[in-house]
């Protein structure tokens, strides 16, 4: 069954009446295969799963759009559904409110901020950002209450950034990372993937090759990290870089001196489009 539900009181009154074990998949729509993997998992984990579709005004910057992100529910729904079929007898509960103040009452300035993580990488580039997504995760988790909560590791930043949240507001919800999903040529799926004409796509391959590429110098050895980080300076004398960075894959600090984990994170643009991607790998 999947009952699409507005309203956060209709939301809190449903919720309330759960007795089972909850999980939770917040999105902003425009779903695609990489959302569904998420509620696939949750839907094998959980009882009952909660999938918010919320565009988030708190985490557009002003250059951004808020009004022209794409809204494509009644598509979002049906793909929905489709996942449900293969899971008989569990329920998915849309949450889908059409105004913001469900979410954001005009009377609410509160912001949540997680400041090892959010002047950094993505960061620094977005001020605030960071802020607006941990406000808006924080504000769901406290009106669906779910015991595990979905993330795609894409945006392996803002994974982070929501693990540490639940773990300093000391929240009972187990967070999930889940696994890039990609096209079969490399390309992480994304909803900015339908911006691009057929030779961005092709052209965009360099985000997922050249990740490839220094994780292969690298090879899991420290002794290969100045090598890697040579070749990453030359890479990025291509301007269509915002970044591509060596990071500690639990803390994203530069300083990989007691590191057994790293992270690749990269953005790379094409005309007005970011596509982001990153790749871990351990190291010794």
């Amino acid at each position: 069954m999947v009952k699409l539900i507005k309203s956060t009181q209709e939301l809190i009154s449903a919720r309330a009446q759960e007795k089972g074990s909850t999980g939770f998949v917040p999105t902003m729509g425009n779903l695609h295969a990489g959302h569904i993997s998420l509620l696939e998992r949750a839907l094998a984990d959980c009882d009952v799963v909660y999938f918010s579709i919320f565009v988030n005004p708190k985490q557009f910057g002003p250059t951004e759009d808020f009004k022209e992100y794409p809204r494509t529910l009644e598509r979002d729904l049906e793909l929905i559904k489709s996942c449900l079929n293969k899971y008989s007898g569990k329920s998915v509960i849309v949450f889908a409110p059409e105004n913001p103040e469900e979410v954001f009452p005009s009377s609410d300035d509160q912001t949540i901020v997680v400041t090892n993580f959010n002047n950094i990488i993505e960061g620094k580039l977005r001020p605030n950002h960071f802020d607006g997504v941990a406000t808006v995760v924080f504000k769901l988790f406290q009106i669906v209450k779910p015991h595990k909560a979905y993330f795609g590791l894409k945006d392996y930043q803002q994974y982070l950034v929501i693990r540490q949240m639940v773990k300093e507001l000391a929240m009972p919800i187990e967070i999930i990372g889940m696994p890039i999903i990609r096209e079969s040529n490399g390309l992480a799926l994304s909803s900015r993937n339908q911006y691009l004409s057929e030779n961005q796509k092709e052209e965009a391959l360099i985000l997922s090759r050249t990740l490839t590429k220094i994780a292969q110098t690298i090879a899991g050895k420290k002794a290969n990290l100045l090598k890697a980080k040579k070749e990453i300076e030359s890479i990025l004398s291509d301007t269509r870089w915002n970044y591509l960075e060596i990071r500690d894959a639990y803390s994203l600090s530069e300083d990989l001196t007691n590191s057994s984990r790293i992270t690749l994170v990269a953005v790379f643009q094409l005309g007005s489009t970011r596509l982001l991607d990153n790749m871990q790998q351990e190291i010794e």
